[in-house]
């Protein structure tokens, strides 16, 4: 367990002689997030234009200047962001003096820069990718990603954030999980989601101030089309075609076999793309208390009014002037096996009639709302086992009554 009233930043400019010189007690404002489809991190602090060897800090920290952000929880120090500056906005009036940098890591050149690449057949995704780190001046770090075979590719004038990214489908379609490229320590990594070996929990009563839910079919893909290989004809035949969810309408995308595919093998990636975009998203927002070891990728698990259960990181902002933090992430499932645990009768997502009466906003609180709920059916969205009202209810009709709270056994029946 963390104790988060005792998380300490630091923030290090690393000068060109090598000085490490720390700029905390100068600093105003810092936060840093690793956003959703982003590649690089980004980070950004104002400090006070304060004196420096006869130079305000300004004249110090300047583009391109390294920077480095670390975090302690009542132990050593952890390097959280690493960087370079590249906005820089200096301050000289007579109610401001100061400056104020937005910082990025080393990945950030390769989403700014465009490349022809030529990927041999039979070329492995590590040495595809590491080429590119390598080819860049990106230290190499950990390595725990897909190794699979690709086609001969041929890539022209595209962005390498996006042809790192083209890489990880095409080794996704072959089998490979998901993965997550991040820097740390200078180096890049190439991960595997959800690996991270300290999983850690969130809950309303103590860490979570808000949550919220959004469903979207903006990404839905409801059919797949696997096309063959181009003829003599330059025409090219649909080999296969794999219904989804069609009700939603028609979302189709197009799976181009390639030479080093066999029709089964397609027909196979075809579908993986329908199970994983073939169901309407969900993603959820936690905000809370900064815990500044959160990194995108990693597992956490929730329990607050809108989830209860495991939870992949997509992207997260951590605000460490307010000591906040907020999340986005991809819920990866309820967690039943807890909630049995909690009663021998009923389970999360079992729909009840609520009789009526009091509810509480929270399951320890010794006073109930001011506003009694009227009887209804209700669904059960978290169990929490010992707690003085264990069940929290969210009514069916929601979104006309907008009432959901915490309410005591014996208060609903099936």
């Amino acid at each position: 367990m963390i104790d988060v009233s005792k998380v300490a930043y630091n923030v290090y400019a690393v000068l060109q002689d090598g000085t490490r010189l720390n700029v905390t007690p100068a600093v105003t404002d810092l936060g840093w997030e690793e956003g959703e489809g982003e590649l690089s991190a980004r980070f950004s602090f104002t400090a006070a234009n304060v004196d420096y060897n006869g130079n305000p800090l300004s004249s110090t920290i300047k583009p391109n200047t390294a920077i480095v952000v670390t975090a302690s929880a009542g132990g050593d120090e952890k390097e959280v962001a690493n960087g370079k500056v590249i906005e820089w906005y200096p301050q000289d009036s007579a109610t401001a003096k100061g400056f104020s940098v937005v910082c990025y890591d080393d990945l950030y050149n390769l989403q700014k820069s465009q490349d022809d690449r030529y990927i041999k057949a039979g070329t492995g995704t590590k040495s595809a990718l590491n080429a590119i780190f390598s080819d860049w001046g990106i230290p190499a770090g950990e390595y725990k990603g897909p190794d699979k075979p690709h086609a001969k590719t041929l890539f022209k004038a595209e962005y390498l954030g996006d042809i790192i990214t083209e890489l990880l489908d095409d080794a996704e379609k072959h089998g490979a999980d998901n993965y997550v490229i991040r820097m740390t320590g200078g180096k890049v990594d190439v991960l595997p989601i959800n690996a991270n070996e300290t999983v850690y929990h969130f809950d309303e009563d103590d860490n979570l101030t808000t949550s919220g839910d959004k469903i979207s079919t903006a990404d839905l893909v409801t059919r797949v089309k696997v096309i063959g290989l181009e003829k003599k004809t330059k025409k090219r035949s649909v080999e296969a075609t794999l219904d989804g969810k069609t009700e939603y309408g028609i979302r189709q995308r197009i799976y181009t076999r390639s030479s080093d595919d066999t029709a089964a093998q397609a027909k196979s990636a075809a579908q993986k793309t329908l199970d994983e975009k073939g169901e309407p998203t969900r993603k959820t927002t936690l905000k809370g208390a900064d815990l500044p070891f959160i990194r995108k990728g990693d597992k956490i698990r929730a329990a607050a009014r809108t989830v209860n259960g495991f939870c992949t990181v997509l992207g997260v902002q951590h605000d460490a002037a307010n000591r906040t933090m907020t999340m986005t992430v991809k819920v990866l499932g309820e967690d039943s096996a807890e909630s049995k645990k909690g009663s021998d009768e009923y389970k999360v997502g079992d729909v009840v009639n609520f009789a009526g009466g009091s509810h509480y906003k929270t399951a320890t609180d010794t006073q109930a709302a001011s506003t009694n709920l009227s009887q209804g059916k209700a669904k059960i969205t978290i169990i929490k086992k010992g707690a003085k009202h264990p069940y929290h209810l969210i009514y069916q009709n929601w979104a006309e009554t907008h009432v959901y709270g915490w309410v005591d056994e014996g208060t609903f029946s099936k």
